[in-house]
């Protein structure tokens, strides 16, 4: 059994969701948001660090599965955004887990089937493969989906790396 800790970040909002493997299905443990808004911005990146790391400490996740920064229109955003990924990523390192990327796009098509899915179809595929009994919030289930994101590939990559290595053999 995996259990993968999902991370959207963002300076002022960042979800986070965490997911078991369960057989062949997946099984639902937690998930929230980490609310920065009122701070200044150095105690945001704080806030996340803390509040990412007592999160690892109490449920003890085996990766972090973290969303990939994209830039849209406003770079100053962007710049912001990757700095709170950033300490959401040393929260996991700083305790040794191994952290995974995956785009916006790879985990709705994980989940969805296609790379262009709206919130609020990530948000019902989370409800429904979790068996929830309704869609979390929007930085929730994004984290959810970067945490099954990462359940979904794990097999796959691990599948394409033992064919890699027997070739080379």
């Amino acid at each position: 059994m995996s259990r993968i800790l999902g991370i959207d970040p963002g300076s002022r909002v960042t979800g986070f969701g965490i997911v078991e493997s369960a057989g062949r299905g997946f099984r639902y443990v937690t998930s929230g948001v980490i609310r920065t808004a009122s701070a200044t911005f150095p105690e945001r990146l704080r806030i996340i660090f803390e509040d990412l790391t007592a999160l690892i400490h109490e449920h003890q996740p085996e990766a972090l599965s973290v969303e990939q920064v994209h830039v849209r229109h406003n770079v100053s955003s962007a710049l912001k955004l990757g700095q709170a990924r950033g300490a959401a990523i040393c929260a996991g390192a700083v305790l040794g887990l191994p952290v995974h990327e995956y785009t916006p796009a790879e985990a709705k098509q994980a989940l969805v089937g296609q790379g262009s899915a709206d919130k609020q179809q990530v948000q019902m595929m989370v409800r429904l493969l979790l068996e929830l009994p309704t869609a979390p919030p929007e930085d929730a289930a994004d984290a959810l989906a970067m945490a099954l994101c990462h359940l979904h590939q794990s097999p796959f990559s691990r599948r394409v790396a033992q064919a890699t290595a027997k070739q080379w053999k």
